[in-house]
């Protein structure tokens, strides 16, 4: 946090020359303007004595530059000590300062604008004095020169203070809906009217006070067309640039971002640098991704507790009722042997381990043949082939699925025991609870089948053992790896059972 700190002060800091620098040049162009609106456009009323009242403008204008710059600096000056306070202090802005860092290129236009009215006004009672027309001409000169510096220093300084912008932004983020400084619509008025709607203005003074009798030769119009139009297409250049690059960069940052989740990739974020309908969109845009990453989590954590196919199946309808459909379906269920005892001498977690491991084999082979475990029942699991995903051979997947089983389970945990029985026959698998809280299982003579087996298997040598119904409905080329053997009477069944076991 430090060095972020100490280079983000650096950043602030460099972000403030950069904004001086702008209002100076600003000043300048302004005061081009002026200069060019003055002595080159409009023609000028006959006052006598030229050369005493421009001496005396002179030094009107040595006096305004002495007094001015340097009130305007320390006023620009103290405002930056009073926003930069957060920054200074390494903390997070109120949602006050917030604010007023991000509309702190405003508050400098508006402190520009009164330093022009300010220094204006001498010129224009001075010019009365010699020709109320004279000083009509100079006041509306000096507005549309601080009207063009206005504009350019407002948008230079925008874009100047998007890193300061950026940082506030992401340590007091605005809420949803709020926006903070000017929008696109007034960065696109203020663009037209340093490069379109001020010289335009000119060629209209231009206009008037020929019309009004002011002389004016043909060279002199002339020159103030082309000079008008060179203003025009440099001033006016310099705000577009200024405003397109404002508006085109976040934009083609979130164009960017976007091509990035349409190819999967969500860990993306876009900066927020501008309080205007931009930052929305791009906090908006954050919004929508860390939703898509949310929705993406649920539906692994979804999947991992359901089961694929069951989250795949819940996600694609757009419907829900409780109930079910009848299905063709095979059930394994496995269950542990010896897991009290191993609860009440082993360690708790060495419990929990074991238990993990033996899940993880479960699952592993369950899926590897196209099944899926519905549910966990302590160290117990029940799964199903054929639901909710049709299976070719699910009672042959079943069956090779028990086989695959009790070897992994040898191999890889020799000091745990399972029992494993199998069955197939018609299930209703669907939803069962409530709206506010259900589930996806089956249900039917099948499971209570497996399970009556798998207790069986406990006593049984091999501790794997699967019904004839499981085996009538198994493709050939599993059948032929078991063997039919006895028939019996299973606890909570009215019919026997032929079991079967595995070659």
């Amino acid at each position: 946090m430090g060095v972020h700190s100490e280079n983000f002060r650096a950043r602030a800091a460099r972000t403030a020359r950069r904004c001086a620098v702008a209002l100076v040049a600003a000043n300048v162009v302004g005061a081009i303007v002026v200069f060019v609106l003055g002595v080159y456009v409009v023609p000028a009323p006959d006052v006598g004595d030229v050369a005493q009242l421009n001496a005396l403008n002179l030094v009107v204008l040595g006096l305004c530059l002495a007094l001015l710059f340097p009130a305007g600096g320390w006023l620009a000056g103290r405002r930056w000590n009073e926003i930069s306070r957060w920054i200074r202090e390494d903390r997070a802005p109120t949602p006050a300062e917030r604010d007023q860092t991000i509309g702190f290129p405003l508050v400098l236009v508006r402190k520009e604008a009164a330093l022009w009215a300010i220094g204006g006004l001498p010129f224009v009672v001075l010019n009365c004095v010699w020709s109320p027309a004279l000083g009509a001409e100079c006041a509306i000169t000096i507005l549309l020169g601080g009207m063009t510096t206005c504009a350019l220093a407002f948008l230079l300084d925008k874009r100047f203070s998007r890193p300061l912008v950026a940082e506030a932004l992401e340590r007091t983020p605005l809420e949803h809906s709020e926006r903070a400084c000017f929008g696109v619509r007034e960065h696109l008025t203020l663009s037209w009217v340093a490069g379109a709607a001020v010289p335009l203005a000119a060629l209209v003074f231009l206009g008037v006070t020929v019309v009004a009798g002011v002389p004016a030769s043909k060279e002199r119009i002339g020159i103030a067309v082309v000079l008008l139009g060179t203003v025009g297409i440099l001033v006016g250049l310099a705000a577009n640039v200024a405003t397109a690059r404002q508006l085109s960069e976040p934009l083609t940052a979130l164009r960017d971002a976007l091509s990035r989740v349409e190819g999967g990739n969500l860990d993306v974020a876009v900066q927020v640098d501008d309080g205007s309908e931009v930052g929305m969109l791009q906090s908006g845009f954050n919004r929508m991704v860390h939703g898509l990453r949310e929705r993406d989590r649920l539906r692994m954590l979804f999947g991992r507790h359901v089961g694929e196919d069951v989250a795949r199946e819940a996600l694609v309808r757009d419907d829900f009722e409780l109930g079910g459909e009848t299905r063709d379906a095979a059930v394994l269920f496995v269950d542990l042997v010896g897991s009290t005892s191993m609860a009440a001498t082993w360690e708790p977690h060495d419990v929990v381990a074991e238990l993990n491991a033996f899940f993880a084999i479960v699952v592993d082979c369950v899926t590897l043949h196209g099944g899926w475990v519905n549910k966990f029942e302590g160290d117990a699991a029940l799964c199903v082939f054929g639901a909710p995903s049709s299976h070719p051979d699910a009672a042959g997947a079943a069956l090779a699925t028990a086989r695959v089983l009790r070897d992994r389970l040898e191999r890889d945990l020799p000091d745990v025991r399972a029992a494993i029985g199998v069955s197939a026959g018609t299930v209703v698998a669907g939803n069962v609870g409530t709206p506010e809280r259900y589930e996806y299982t089956v249900i039917g003579d099948p499971v209570n089948e497996a399970a009556r087996l798998t207790d069986l298997a406990k006593t049984t040598p091999g501790r794997l053992l699967a019904s004839d119904a499981a085996l009538e409905r198994a493709a050939p080329r599993e059948r032929v790896r078991w063997q039919q053997g006895e028939s019996v009477e299973l606890r909570g069944r009215s019919r026997p059972t032929v079991i079967a076991t595995s070659l």
